[in-house]
């Protein structure tokens, strides 16, 4: 039998952040990475030994995040991310505190489905597989949400405009 403990602390630092940037509040944060783990521990034997535990451990975050947004049956107000939401390291001088304020802002005004695609293949250095396992979409998608994304924090990050999403159901 495995310690799981010890294997899923090691990703502690990482669900944290994921949540931080998924909430944009750091107590809902805190709630989320919680019920997560709560979750990820009492069904640790489902888990199989060999896969990535990591991605188990945000399909999981993931899971729990929507069910949570769609229980409460309200629509989550996106707050600007800060510096320590992000854990990245600032090294003094304004124009760099700047830029990470902006992009933080611009990330809190892409939609939430490009956000994640975005946060998992780049922040949390998820491969293109491993991302749509977690959010439980295609490849295909995946590949688009993040091209997508991409081209629109080019934009905001830019100052020019952004084009209206359009919808395809």
């Amino acid at each position: 039998m495995w310690n799981a403990d010890h294997l899923i602390e090691e990703h502690i630092p990482r669900l944290r952040r994921y949540a931080r940037a998924l909430t944009g509040d750091a107590h809902r944060a805190d709630d989320l990475v919680q019920d997560t783990l709560e979750r990820a521990w009492s069904k640790f034997a489902l888990w199989r030994r060999g896969s990535d535990l990591r991605a188990w451990l945000f399909t999981i975050m993931h899971n729990v995040f929507v069910n949570q947004v769609t229980s409460h049956s309200a629509r989550l107000e996106w707050q600007m991310l800060d510096d320590e939401a992000m854990n990245v390291p600032v090294p003094p001088g304004q124009e760099r505190a700047i830029e990470m304020r902006d992009l933080a802002s611009a990330l809190a005004q892409l939609p939430p489905e490009y956000r994640e695609v975005l946060l998992l293949v780049g922040l949390e250095e998820l491969r293109y597989e491993e991302a749509a396992k977690v959010l439980g979409v295609p490849l295909g998608t995946v590949m688009s949400r993040l091209s997508r994304g991409r081209e629109r924090l080019r934009q905001l990050m830019a100052g020019g405009p952004v084009p209206a999403l359009r919808r395809v159901k």
